[in-house]
């Protein structure tokens, strides 16, 4: 059997009961770290799980799923995902390659992001598309998830902005040499994220009279959600561009222009400035 098995958000004792049970009866558990972190150590892991993990870094998962899928169809193998399984789109291959093998699966689920956000006091079901933020460089600045950000706010609905990580990424010079050599690991902030929409917006700006998004429109920036420090702060666009919340993983929120009372008054926990009749047309 192959198992799917999510971790969680928090650090080594989220995982469910019977995540645990079968994680000590594998022949082999993969850990994947690449697409997450967690907030504790390989070492405290392993001691705690009782049993040595082997880690899948971003080569092993893309390229190497028939390599983790092996045996798995005489003998249990787990993969291990920070979050729930189904939070990165990376971990359905592994259920399509099982399928096509006739190998059987099983996904036990925890949280992810995509509902712990939710600890901010903004409605889940008021959420649109979710939006991914990368990186950017000298000379590749996309912005087309700003697109779906506008089409969030005039549908009155919510957007969670997941923010870039770079792990074990190859170094451009070492892809010329054909021999990899990897950047220090990265993680975007809330303020790194910010800075790269006000970029968008005063480009808009500057082509188009832009209604959708400005620098004084509420932003929500989330750190370690699940965690015991946990983070949470709310300010204008401008604001959240200085703000520091330190390690990682941070999220983004761009709230909708009308929010339900309830959740104005949850936000005003962070920025007491808030006023109800701003975000209730």
């Amino acid at each position: 059997m192959f198992y799917l098995i999510g971790l969680g958000l928090g650090d080594l004792k989220d995982i469910t009961v019977k995540g645990l049970e079968i994680v000590k009866q594998c022949s082999r558990v993969y850990l994947e770290m690449y697409t997450s972190i967690l907030g504790c150590s390989l070492e405290d892991m392993q001691e705690f799980y009782g049993r040595p993990l082997l880690l899948a870094d971003r080569d092993l998962v893309e390229q190497g799923a028939d390599e983790i899928l092996a045996g798995a169809g005489e003998s249990d193998v787990a993969l291990l995902v920070v979050g729930d399984p189904f939070g990165a789109t990376t971990h359905t291959d592994f259920i399509l390659r099982a399928k096509e093998k006739n190998i059987p699966y099983k996904v036990i689920h925890n949280a992810s992001i995509m509902n712990a956000v939710g600890c901010c006091g903004l409605q889940l079901y008021k959420f649109g598309e979710t939006v991914s933020i990368p990186y950017w460089d000298e000379t590749w600045k996309p912005d087309s998830f700003y697109d779906k950000i506008k089409l969030n706010r005039l549908h009155n609905m919510h957007t969670l902005c997941l923010l870039d990580i770079k792990v074990k990424e190859p170094t451009p010079e070492s892809l010329m040499r054909k021999r990899k050599e990897y950047m220090p690991p990265r993680f975007m902030t809330v303020a790194e994220a910010a800075h790269q929409l006000l970029s968008i917006v005063e480009k808009k700006d500057s082509l188009e009279k832009n209604t959708v998004l400005n620098e004084q429109s509420l932003c929500v920036g989330l750190a370690r959600v699940g965690q015991e420090s946990q983070q949470i702060a709310v300010g204008t666009l401008l604001e959240m561009r200085s703000t520091d919340l330190g390690g990682p993983l941070h999220s983004l929120i761009i709230p909708a222009k009308e929010m339900h009372p309830l959740e104005v008054e949850f936000l005003q926990q962070y920025a007491p400035s808030i006023k109800l009749d701003d975000y209730n047309h």
